[in-house]
């Protein structure tokens, strides 16, 4: 889908703001209502907007720990996979898995928990028993330094004048 410099604008301000009205948005990127209305639901019908959602606070929830955690299988089958990705995606303290090149691992996970006692638990009790799998390197994150959910956009579109 080629995006132009308003749909740029208009996907800038709703990652800032997800709860904005169309009236607000409108304003903000210099369109009126209607036809505002018109690009953000074309936007959600090609698939460039795939949800919106409600960022929470980790720690005002208890959940104190966020663990990285790279995972080596025994065999690198469809099957193996399949079932590793099925299994895990199960799991609601894991919020990304992702199949990664360049590491000793062949996936790495992010896992958000309340305290070292609930991982010690999750890795023994689940993540250790799934099928397949033979390694697992932990590391926790001490500080985020950057977290943010916006995704660039400046690269967009085929004429960056545009």
């Amino acid at each position: 889908m080629k995006l132009d410099r308003t749909d740029r604008r208009i996907l800038a301000v709703m990652q800032a703001n997800g709860r904005i009205t169309t009236l607000e948005l409108a304003e903000q990127v210099g369109l009126s209502p209607t036809p505002c209305a018109r690009r953000v639901r074309r936007l959600e019908e090609s698939g460039v907007i795939t949800r919106h959602v409600t960022l929470l606070d980790q720690k005002r929830l208890g959940l104190n720990i966020t663990a990285m955690i790279g995972i080596t299988m025994d065999r690198h089958t469809p099957e193996r996979f399949e079932n590793f990705e099925r299994t895990v995606s199960l799991f609601p303290e894991v919020v990304e898995c992702s199949i990664v090149t360049g590491q000793a691992a062949d996936y790495l996970l992010k896992a958000v928990l309340p305290d070292m006692t609930f991982y010690e638990e999750f890795l023994l009790g689940r993540l250790t028993r799934i099928e397949g799998v033979t390694g697992v390197h932990s590391s926790f994150v001490l500080r985020k330094v950057i977290s943010k959910t916006d995704l660039p956009l400046d690269h967009i579109g085929t004429n960056r004048n545009d």
